[in-house]
């Protein structure tokens, strides 16, 4: 049975937020890890440390869980592309025309 109109429009919706969330969440991996490498080189076996390196972990884990979530729902990184830019006719050439 085909998904209705409104929860396709839904999944939609779902997939965009799922994939601004988890840029997020990879551009916080990225600062923390390198907070983490600048403190360590500082301050090695300090609070600030530990706090960095739980951050790190925290944001490591959001991203893969929201990655997996994707791959779950069966979005490809092309998917969304290949949709918008496929054209309504299912008649190639039918005006007759030679193609170019």
């Amino acid at each position: 049975m085909a998904p209705m109109k409104s929860e396709r429009s839904q999944l939609k919706r779902a997939v965009r937020q799922l994939r601004r969330i988890r840029s997020f969440y990879a551009a916080a991996t990225v600062l923390w890890a390198g907070s983490a490498a600048l403190t360590s080189w500082q301050a090695a076996g300090s609070r600030q440390l530990t706090v960095c390196v739980a951050l790190l972990a925290v944001f490591a884990a959001l991203f893969v869980m929201a990655s997996v979530a994707l791959r779950r729902l069966g979005v490809t990184a092309t998917a969304g592309r290949m949709q918008s830019r496929a054209t309504t006719s299912t008649v190639p050439n039918a005006g007759g025309q030679a193609a170019a």
